[in-house]
C-alpha cells in the first residue's frame, strides 16, 4: 500500500493530463520523488478534454505548480501557453509546464531525457550515424535533440514515407551542418542498418497491444558495433532489445527515457536536483 500523506493549504500540486491517462507511470514516480525530497508536493492524474479550459484553472491557481501533459494534448496545449522555450517551438508541442505566478511556460523534455538515457549507458551521438525507425511524434522531439548532440548524420526512416520527408526537412532546416536522410522503412531498412551505428525505434512494433514480440529490424542484420534504444517501455524487454543483446548490441530501454523526462520536469517545478534512484524505483515497481 502506497505511504499515506497529508495534503494542506501549502501542498504545491503537479499533475499529467491525457486521455487516456489511467495507465500513467508518472504519479508514481513523482509522489516518490517528493516524499523522499521531503517536499510539500503532490502528483495527481487527470483524464481532460477541454484543455484550455483546463490550462486556465491552472493559471489561475498558484499553488498550481507543474503539469505532464501527454497524448493527445501535446500540440493543443502549446498553443494555451503565455512562454514556450526554443525546442518546443521547434519541435511544435509541449511535454512540460511550469506555472510561474500566473504564467505558464512550457517545455519538451522528451529529447533531453533520451540523450540522457543514452548517456547513461555510455552512448555519446557526437560524431554517430542515427538512424530513426518511425517518423511520428514519439520521433519528433527525440530527433531535434539528437541533430544538436553533434551527429554526422541523422536518417529519418518512416512507415509513411511522406512524414519521414517532412520530419527530415523540419530537421534540416534546424540542424544546420548535419547531414539528414529519409526514406522507406519498408524499402529501405537493410541498406540503413548496415551505414548508421545507432538505432532508435519509435514505431509502436513489439509495444503490448501493438504485436508484443515483432520487431522491424531483422536480427540477422544487428552487429556488434550498434547501439540500439527502444523507445518502448512495455514490455521494457522487447524482442528488438532482446535480438540485440544477443548480436552484442549496447541496449538502452524506453524505460530509461521516460524516467529522465521525468527527471527533467522534476528539476524543472522544484529547482532541485531529482531523487533519481528512487523515481527509477518507482517507475520499475510500476512496469513489474
Amino acid at each position: 500500500m502506497a505511504e499515506a500523506f497529508e495534503i494542506t493549504t501549502e501542498t504545491r500540486l503537479c499533475a499529467v493530463i491525457g486521455h487516456p491517462v489511467a495507465h500513467s507511470l508518472s504519479p508514481a514516480m513523482h509522489n516518490a520523488a517528493f516524499r523522499a525530497a521531503g517536499l510539500n508536493f503532490a502528483y495527481l492524474a487527470f483524464d481532460v478534454e477541454d484543455v484550455p479550459a483546463f490550462l486556465s484553472g491552472m493559471r489561475a491557481a498558484p499553488s498550481f505548480r507543474g503539469l505532464s501533459v501527454t497524448i493527445p494534448h501535446k500540440v493543443r496545449a502549446m498553443a494555451c501557453l503565455d512562454e514556450v522555450d526554443a525546442m518546443a517551438q521547434r519541435v511544435g508541442c509541449v511535454n512540460t509546464v511550469t506555472n510561474e505566478n500566473g504564467v505558464l511556460r512550457g517545455s519538451v523534455t522528451d529529447g533531453t531525457g533520451a540523450l540522457r538515457a543514452l548517456a547513461e549507458a555510455g552512448v555519446s551521438l557526437a560524431g554517430r550515424r542515427v538512424l530513426f525507425l518511425g517518423a511520428g511524434g514519439a520521433v519528433r522531439a527525440v530527433a531535434f535533440a539528437a541533430a544538436e548532440a553533434g551527429p554526422e548524420r541523422v536518417t529519418i526512416l518512416g512507415r509513411s514515407r511522406e512524414k519521414a520527408v517532412a520530419l527530415a526537412a523540419d530537421l534540416r532546416r534546424a540542424a544546420e551542418g548535419v547531414d539528414v536522410g529519409d526514406g522507406s522503412l519498408v524499402f529501405e531498412l537493410d541498406e540503413a542498418l548496415a551505414t548508421h551505428d545507432v538505432i532508435i525505434n519509435g514505431t509502436p512494433l513489439g509495444m503490448h497491444g501493438h504485436d508484443v514480440g515483432a520487431s522491424c529490424v531483422p536480427p540477422e542484420r544487428l552487429r556488434p558495433q550498434h547501439a540500439v534504444f527502444d523507445m518502448v517501455y512495455r514490455p521494457r524487454r522487447t524482442r528488438l532489445l532482446q535480438d540485440a543483446l544477443m548480436a552484442g548490441c549496447a541496449t538502452i530501454e524506453g524505460m530509461a527515457m521516460l524516467l529522465h523526462q521525468a527527471v527533467l520536469q522534476y528539476e524543472l517545478w522544484t529547482g532541485l536536483p531529482a531523487p533519481v534512484d528512487v523515481m527509477r524505483r518507482a517507475l520499475e515497481r510500476g512496469l513489474e
